[in-house]
């Protein structure tokens, strides 16, 4: 019987190489994203707005059941906390966290009627470190690792499995964002400011999309039967220092 994986921000970056993942996998993949993606069906979907991200879900689960969520969909903010308006604040948590929320709550009675499921966030290495310049971002992030811990708990009664993946520095549409706003504040060279993030890795380089799919999988399926709970780390050893 196949099997169904929701994806929230499925249509570039992490969220897209997971879905691909997914899909090659034999998954059918629901893509709850605004924009149109190249990976699984695409239900379009607000994730600021709880109601219409339960009703997506709801459809989807009703008809097809649901045994993977993947709770990826993100913005980036960089500011310190004095420079964070009430209102980018509000836009960070409200996609970042809110609609981790709206996405879990939903999906877990389907989970729970076929006594097991696995939610996956997808976090960063800033849910255990600080970073400067990050404060609703880093803080949102955090949110998602304590939201994989508690759901871990509270549902390992009904065989469902909860986890965090933190990315560190992975090259994808987002980071090129980040980067170019970096530079358009700064004006220092683009292609010098990425040697420079590539050699702050102890292994000298970014993370690729496809390396976090990998770990993603892995998490969703039953050779990690056991792992619950955890913040599963992937970022080329930055953390460890």
């Amino acid at each position: 019987m196949t099997k169904t994986c929701v994806i929230t921000g499925a249509s570039s970056g992490i969220g897209l190489s997971i879905a691909e993942k997914f899909v090659a996998e034999g998954y059918q993949v629901f893509n709850l994203d605004i924009h149109s993606g190249k990976a699984g069906a695409l239900v379009s979907c607000d994730m600021t707005n709880v109601d219409a991200v339960t009703e997506a879900i709801n459809n989807i689960g009703q008809q097809y059941g649901i045994d993977v969520l993947v709770s990826n969909a993100g913005v980036h903010y960089s500011a310190n906390i004095e420079n964070t308006s009430e209102q980018d604040f509000e836009r960070v948590f409200n996609i970042n966290v809110k609609g981790a929320y709206a996405a879990t709550k939903a999906c877990l009675p389907f989970m729970k009627a076929k006594q097991q499921g696995s939610v996956i966030y997808i976090a960063s290495d800033q849910a255990l470190i600080g970073k400067r310049n990050s404060f609703a971002y880093n803080l949102s992030k955090a949110a998602l690792a304590s939201m994989a811990k508690t759901t871990a708990l509270d549902y390992a009664e009904f065989n469902i499995r909860a986890n965090a993946v933190c990315p560190g520095t992975i090259e994808t549409p987002l980071y090129h964002k980040a980067i170019d706003n970096y530079v358009e504040k700064s004006g220092a060279d683009k292609t010098v400011v990425h040697q420079e993030e590539a050699q702050l890795q102890p292994l000298g380089r970014l993370g690729q999309p496809e390396e976090v799919a990998e770990l993603t999988f892995f998490l969703a399926s039953d050779k990690a039967s056991f792992i619950t709970g955890s913040l599963q780390v992937i970022d080329g050893g930055y953390t460890a220092q």
